[in-house]
């Protein structure tokens, strides 16, 4: 009996561990792994602000950081409504990650142009005709909105987030797990990053 107490106990604990593997390995992440420095964006892509600072932020980080291995970039899913959620869904379609981050940045950039009205289904079809642009398969995309897993892995990040780092608004920064203060220019998050470096 205690044999088979044991062997339950060990199979929940390695079923615990290959959850919190596969929440991890759905975090969009770019950059080296061991840099001295993590910045966590945690973003809704409806979110006009977000947009902004992938826009004019981002790409400066990514460049002068991110790619010279300085940086670690995660970007953490707070979706704030349903077209959030299901930009969100067609974010993690592809296993690769310059791929997703490269629809992440269109998603961005075309916010105004998807991110308008009510009509999910109108939404959805805005959302596809963004990924075709961006070589994704449009079966894959179809099926990774209506997949009910992708969802409860990001609707899990967005509660882990919100009970662990009191997310209030979008775009929120942690720098190596510290919440930044600074004000939404590229300047002030240079300072701070340099600072840890």
């Amino acid at each position: 009996m205690k044999e088979i107490i044991k062997i339950l106990y060990t199979s929940v604990f390695l079923f615990l561990i290959a959850l919190t593997l596969e929440a991890k390995a759905k975090i969009l992440s770019l950059g080296n792994s061991d840099a001295k420095v993590t910045v966590k964006v945690f973003s809704s892509l409806t979110c006009p602000h977000c947009a902004k600072f992938h826009e004019n932020i981002f790409s400066r980080l990514k460049s002068e950081y991110i790619d010279a291995g300085k940086v670690t970039f995660e970007h953490h899913s707070f979706p704030l409504d349903l077209a959030a959620l299901n930009a969100e869904k067609l974010i993690r379609c592809s296993s690769s990650v310059e791929k997703n981050f490269d629809l992440l940045a269109k998603l961005y950039e075309k916010q105004k142009d998807w991110a308008i009205g009510s009509d999910i289904n109108v939404i959805n079809k805005l959302l596809i005709k963004i990924g075709l642009e961006n070589n994704f398969e449009e079966s894959a995309m179809n099926k990774c909105i209506t997949d009910d897993k992708i969802q409860e892995i990001i609707l899990n990040e967005r509660i882990d987030a919100q009970k662990k780092y009191k997310i209030s608004s979008t775009p929120t920064i942690y720098i190596n797990d510290k919440k930044y203060e600074g004000g939404p220019k590229y300047k002030s998050l240079k300072k701070q990053i340099d600072k840890l470096l």
